[in-house]
């Protein structure tokens, strides 16, 4: 490939996590509770939820965390470092011990 085809084709990044850490795009946050009640818009809930998009290799290969990708996981958000990487901005680079549950459907039997 020439230099000029290097630099008209299109690179695509890739985010990487090192160390104890994943990467998690966050959900939409909600303004309306499952109940109905509408949350005024300075509400500030202390977790989030988000998929995880990317796992340290760190992570990936420890039997203790059992952490995949795709994942829906809660967090706390204080010491997430937001990943100014695409337009909505929704990346985030989070220590795993900051991840607090993974949630999972319970298999049921015929599933």
């Amino acid at each position: 490939m020439s230099m000029a085809d290097k630099s008209s084709s299109k690179s695509l990044d890739l985010i990487e996590p090192v160390g104890l850490r994943v990467l998690v795009r966050k959900d939409e946050e909600r303004r309306t509770t499952k109940g109905g009640i509408h949350l005024p818009d300075d509400a500030k809930i202390p977790v989030i939820t988000g998929r995880i998009v990317a796992l340290s290799s760190q992570v990936e290969n420890d039997p203790d965390y059992p952490l995949e990708k795709y994942d829906k996981v809660i967090l706390d958000p204080r010491n997430s470092i937001p990943v100014d990487f695409e337009q909505d901005n929704k990346l985030f680079l989070v220590p795993v011990e900051d991840v607090v549950a993974v949630i999972r459907r319970e298999k049921r039997n015929g599933d």
